[in-house]
């Protein structure tokens, strides 16, 4: 599968470029929406995607009542498959679902290791809230987190006999990539963590999940002294994530991750120490940010997103199986109440290799190309087609009322160009637009008309909305 060339390299500009940018810093938007958006500043649409806080909060109530089970903190099932999409597709502060979804690929931490819901949805919850701030506080936030604790067995990490696994992924995985610190490095940062556990919650039965609350204990902490990344002291946790965030490496390596996740794929994480990054110029732009701000990520977020190299980068990632599902829906409009089949999405998203609160290992999710292959790309086109064919899906309907105001009849193209402008506005190279002409030349002209036929009018906008979601170009956000 290959990006569309026509499009490398141009900067978007007018509604294309919204739209570019919520696919991005969000899951997507409605017409209605982007249209809303496009008549103000772009800078001030991103400042406004950058401060979450200043949009009210999801109402989860009208959810649990029509989803009890989602309410409950034994069920990671409905936190994963459904509560979270439902806060996707609705939530006004979408970059903070998105930078939650962004964490929680970093930091991948899965429920088939602790079984244990309440810590996996306050873990996601601790991203929703810190996941803007300071590299620093998101690292000691995740260094104190019981659900990270147990992944990666700090609670079994004693100043009598250290467990390494905490300090070596603290590194290799969350902060700094392979080859910017030694073995050594790794068994200091572990003795510098000695003593951060958790207090063991109640037993699942019979009473259900309990949480669980990070805990110190000084007794079971090594407080001699330590020789890390050069810095010599008795360095506890805290010490440690603050020598690690002023390392270049640190800056480099958590801005390569924001570009591989919100520009372009880059090759997958452990190629990184061979592999530089496709765009150095636009990495130094952003650790100069990184460091310029005091390690924030939402300054380097308003740095990436106000760049020409953001701008031009439509069509140069594959769209996460999350990213896909979300856009699909937020197409066809559906959900944006609690309507029976929610739970659905999240399953959809894990045939698609995608299951939220559970990735597979700690490395998270390959991402890019390796998203698509025959199985799963099958797996994308049936989701996109099945919603997209509901003719009294609302945004359905919605692109039909639109295309009507273009005039009582189109020809083929005028249907094919409507909708591809509708659908995204989407991009697709030559070849893939001779295809989808060719189908709709085969319909022939849309009368919109007095007298029209309604279901005729639905039909033809359906068909040509089913072809366009399954085009290669369509897997690109």
């Amino acid at each position: 599968m290959t990006t569309i060339s026509k499009s490398r390299g141009e900067v978007a500009t007018g509604i294309a470029l919204y739209a570019h940018l919520l696919r991005r810093a969000g899951f997507s938007a409605s017409r209605a929406q982007l249209e809303d958006y496009a008549n103000r500043p772009y800078e001030e649409v991103v400042e406004e995607l950058l401060n979450p806080q200043d949009k009210p909060e999801i109402d989860e109530d009208l959810l649990k009542r029509y989803y009890p089970h989602y309410g409950s903190i034994d069920n990671y099932n409905g936190a994963g498959g459904g509560r979270w999409y439902y806060r996707m597709i609705n939530s006004e502060r979408q970059l903070q679902e998105k930078i939650a979804l962004f964490w929680h690929h970093v930091f991948a931490t899965a429920w088939h290791k602790t079984e244990h819901s309440p810590t996996i949805i306050r873990q996601i919850e601790l991203f929703r809230q810190n996941g803007l701030g300071k590299f620093e506080d998101i690292l000691l936030d995740l260094s104190r987190d019981p659900a990270m604790i147990h992944w990666l067995d700090n609670n079994q990490n004693h100043s009598y006999r250290i467990n390494e696994n905490y300090g070596r992924e603290l590194m290799e995985l969350f902060s700094l990539g392979i080859g910017a610190y030694s073995e050594h490095d790794i068994k200091e940062a572990a003795r510098s963590f000695t003593g951060w556990t958790y207090r063991q919650p109640m037993p699942l039965y019979p009473y259900g999940a309990w949480e669980a609350d990070y805990s110190y204990d000084p007794d079971d902490h090594d407080d001699g002294e330590k020789t890390f990344l050069g810095h010599i002291g008795n360095f506890n946790g805290q010490d440690i994530v603050g020598i690690i965030v002023e390392e270049e490496s640190a800056a480099r390596f958590i801005c390569r991750h924001l570009y591989n996740f919100f520009v372009a794929d880059e090759p997958q994480v452990p190629a990184w120490s061979i592999e530089p990054p496709q765009d150095t110029e636009a990495i130094d732009i952003m650790v100069n940010a990184y460091f310029e701000s005091g390690h924030e990520i939402r300054s380097v977020l308003r740095t990436m997103f106000n760049s020409d190299f953001f701008k031009a980068s439509a069509y140069q990632r594959v769209k996460s199986p999350v990213e896909f599902v979300t856009g699909v829906i937020k197409l066809s409009g559906e959900y944006t109440n609690p309507d029976p089949g929610l739970g659905e999405l999240g399953a959809a998203s894990t045939a698609m290799g995608q299951e939220l609160l559970n990735p597979a290992t700690v490395e998270g999710w390959h991402t890019g190309k390796e998203w698509i292959d025959g199985g799963t790309l099958n797996e994308r086109v049936n989701f996109a087609v099945e919603h997209v064919q509901k003719m009294d899906a609302p945004g359905v309907i919605y692109i039909s009322d639109r295309l009507a105001e273009l005039g009582d009849s189109l020809s083929p193209e005028e249907l094919l160009d409507g909708c591809l402008d509708l659908v995204g506005p989407l991009t697709v190279s030559d070849e893939t637009r001779e295809g989808l002409l060719e189908f709709a030349t085969s319909i022939g002209d849309t009368n919109f008309g007095a007298g029209a036929d309604r279901d005729a009018i639905m039909a033809n906008v359906s068909h040509m909305l089913r072809l366009i979601v399954a085009a290669p170009e369509y897997q690109f956000g």
